[in-house]
């Protein structure tokens, strides 16, 4: 009975689903190919390019704070394409742009969609995939981990050709993953509660949530500070610069996907998480003393995967499961948080660099990423308990929301239909 629970057995409207999440996850790592060449041909510096970071994900963060009351209003079929839609536009407006601060001004607009669509999509994806909890966590990091490591390549393939072409080219796969939904994924009924446009923040207010959160922030500033503005000290071209990323974001996946819950079994959430946010400072570190070494950037950007990989799914997990909100709303609340020092990073990499030296942005990227490790250790007891209990306590000290109980109705219609 084991092929039941995998992960990789589900419903057609939860593969519609985690395709639009590949395509939307695409949209992190598409512009890094194409950093230097934005700079060059639109005559733009490093830190208003950085600004395509920025624009897009300081835009996400604050939409998510929107996106329950949004979802619980219209329906989370309704909500997932209103956000597919927006990406389709703006992506397709900033392959058209002619200026920086237009590609900028409608990447904000691109992450406005992304917001409306990751943070639905993970709810419906965890309420109507086979295999629980834990299956669901393993799917949609699939899609995250797919979708980081084919984003560089697709930029860097496109981008060789022209600029224009990654951001064209989402457009259209994201058309294609907005058709799949409509068809696939069954209409969902009104719902029965409207969430409050207050609850992310105020689940602030509880520690563990608000913790793991910020761990999330200081670990996302590392995250996107490498890469961000990494792609400048390597010196190669867009092709070359999208076969680094792709190599990084393959060990993203690899270790999201298969090397976070086998030492996550071994170790512990926390003891895990500990060293992994160790090792992504150490190779902030390392590229901030050799800065001018491409092979050593180069060499400490692809390693850097393995512990982004293990992060990205031990932080999601210990966010949507020590929670005692609603999974949505901490999808929400972790979401804001976290892309807040995501969206900041980049730009103030810039600044650092020009102003100060290319080797501050990164030695700052290392002692956040630091801070964050030591924050962790006040919510260890929580990160100690099993998967199994924590799953069976958040359940048990939340209602089912308005999101999830439509994902629970569209799943029910799916397995009916298969």
């Amino acid at each position: 009975m084991t092929s039941e629970i995998s992960p990789f057995r589900q419903p057609k409207a939860v593969w519609a689903v985690a395709f639009a999440c590949v395509v939307s996850f695409m949209g992190i790592g598409l512009v890094d190919p194409i950093l230097p060449a934005l700079a060059t041909q639109l005559d733009a510096s490093h830190t208003q390019v950085e600004l395509l970071f920025t624009s897009y994900l300081i835009v996400t963060a604050v939409a998510m704070l929107v996106t329950g009351a949004v979802s619980s209003r219209i329906g989370a079929k309704r909500t997932l394409i209103a956000g597919l839609v927006l990406i389709v536009v703006f992506a397709g407006a900033a392959g058209a742009s002619d200026s920086i601060a237009g590609i900028v001004g409608f990447r904000a607009g691109w992450g406005l969609g992304n917001a409306l669509f990751i943070a639905t999509s993970l709810a419906v994806i965890v309420a109507s995939a086979s295999g629980g909890f834990a299956g669901a966590i393993v799917l949609y990091e699939t899609a995250l981990g797919i979708g980081i490591a084919t984003g560089p390549l697709l930029g860097g393939l496109l981008g060789n050709v022209s600029w224009r072409l990654p951001f064209l080219g989402v457009s259209v796969l994201m058309l294609i993953a907005l058709v799949a939904t409509v068809v696939f994924l069954p209409p969902t009924p009104r719902p029965a509660r409207r969430s409050s446009l207050r609850e992310p923040l105020a689940a602030l207010r509880h520690r563990s949530l608000r913790s793991t959160s910020l761990v999330g922030l200081l670990y996302n500033w590392g995250f996107f500070t490498l890469l961000g503005y990494a792609p400048f000290l390597m010196d190669l071209d867009a092709l070359a610069l999208g076969g680094v990323f792709f190599a990084w974001g393959v060990l993203v996946a690899i270790f999201a996907v298969f090397g976070a819950p086998w030492l996550e079994g071994h170790f512990g959430t926390a003891r895990t998480l500990t060293a992994s946010l160790v090792c992504v400072a150490v190779v902030l570190a390392l590229i901030g003393t050799f800065p001018g070494q491409r092979w050593v950037v180069i060499a400490a950007v692809i390693a850097s995967g393995a512990f982004l990989g293990l992060n990205n799914t031990l932080v999601t997990t210990a966010v949507m499961s020590i929670s005692p909100v609603p999974r949505p709303v901490a999808s929400a609340t972790y979401g804001f948080v976290r892309f807040i020092g995501g969206g900041v990073a980049p730009f103030v990499a810039g600044l650092l660099a020009e102003h100060l030296s290319v080797h501050v942005p990164f030695l700052l990227g290392a002692v956040v990423v630091l801070a964050g490790m030591l924050l962790l250790q006040t919510v260890r007891a929580e990160l100690d308990t099993s998967p199994e209990d924590r799953e069976a306590a958040q359940e048990a000290t939340t209602e089912i929301p308005a999101v999830a109980e439509e994902a629970i109705t569209a799943r029910d219609a799916a397995i009916h239909d298969r």
